[in-house]
């Protein structure tokens, strides 16, 4: 862990939260440790506080224009390229199971996350932007093609009169450290627009997003 904070030029206190961030929950469940689930809780949040003072700072034209970028820029693909650029999946702790497959999009993005939890719990804000200045800020040009299908069918959703999307689990299988999604997109909580499953809920949210898009035929030219 220490060849990790040594490229991140990190000066840290406390090495053992940054390994509970790089522990996938296989590993935990075969040591007896903790899972990096909640750090990864935290730490989206940090960028996403992070990535909407950097785009409201950039003085974008509107709210709307600003939430969508944002939404590229924090999504699962966004950050597994993030990660990408630190070889961050050289530095995760997986279960035996695990390792021989090697950890997929949803691992990396959720250990990235995990990472950005642990440097503000220990170090504090101002060491988290450092650290969103070195690794994501000159990697943005990557990410700003994303297609962000939740952004589209909202944008599409509230450009009409103003009601509400929301997404749900219908199946959750497998084991804590494997599991599959199902998820549904329904308007006003009623009504099921699409359906996507995915290793996460973030990719069974978009995969339902894009389904939704293409059952609307929502200019299918412009969006998928």
């Amino acid at each position: 862990m220490k060849a990790l904070l040594k490229k991140l030029n990190l000066p840290y206190k406390d090495e053992s939260i940054y390994k509970t961030a790089m522990t996938h929950s296989s590993f935990a469940h075969e040591n007896n440790v903790e899972k990096n689930e909640k750090l990864e809780f935290l730490g989206d949040a940090v960028i996403q506080l992070l990535m909407s003072d950097y785009l409201y700072n950039e003085d974008l034209a509107d709210e709307g224009q600003m939430t969508k970028k944002r939404a590229q820029a924090v999504c699962e693909e966004a950050l597994v390229k993030y990660a990408d650029k630190i070889k961050l999946y050289e530095y995760m702790l997986l279960g035996n199971g695990e390792i021989q497959k090697g950890p997929n999009a949803s691992m990396i993005a959720d250990a990235f996350e995990a990472l950005f939890g642990a440097v503000y719990l220990d170090l504090g804000f101002n060491e988290a932007s450092k650290l969103f200045d070195m690794v994501i800020k000159p990697n943005l040009k990557l990410v700003w093609g994303i297609k962000d299908y939740k952004s589209t069918l909202q944008e599409y959703i509230q450009s009409g009169d103003k009601r509400n999307i929301s997404y749900h689990i219908i199946h959750e299988t497998g084991p804590s450290h494997n599991k599959y999604f199902e998820i549904a997109v329904k308007l006003d909580q009623t009504i099921t627009l699409g359906v996507g499953s995915g290793k996460s809920k973030k990719e069974a949210e978009q995969n339902a997003a894009q389904d939704a898009l293409k059952k609307g035929n929502y200019d299918a030219k412009k969006i998928i």
